[in-house]
């Protein structure tokens, strides 16, 4: 599957515990095909004290999520789309977003 999506990206979520949130992409995991979105798929993790960290206790953070289980939000048009890749007349690929046809690069 092709990764179309990139870093700063905004993101919904249409399957899963947090359907239908909204999210900006952190990090792009190519192999593994999960996209890192904040404030998605936020678990509670137990630590206990390091020396890094001595109180230890319990932290928030953010898991992975799998790229398909994401779209492309697109602000114009308020909805989610798809992407596809145009070439123009020097063959510079750029993606579109498919039901608005604007340009994301």
């Amino acid at each position: 599957m092709a990764q179309r999506l990139k870093k700063d990206d905004k993101v919904v979520v249409i399957a899963g515990r947090d359907k239908g949130a909204q999210g900006r992409v952190l990090k792009v995991m190519k192999d593994g095909q999960r996209v890192l979105v904040e404030g998605i798929n936020v678990v509670r993790r137990h630590t206990s004290p390091t020396p890094q960290n001595p109180e230890g206790g319990i932290i928030e953070k953010e898991l992975p999520v799998h790229v398909s289980n994401v779209m492309l939000w697109d602000d114009s048009s308020e909805t989610r789309t798809r992407i596809r890749y145009e070439t123009d007349a020097e063959g510079q690929k750029t993606r579109v977003t498919v039901k608005g046809g604007k340009s994301l690069d």
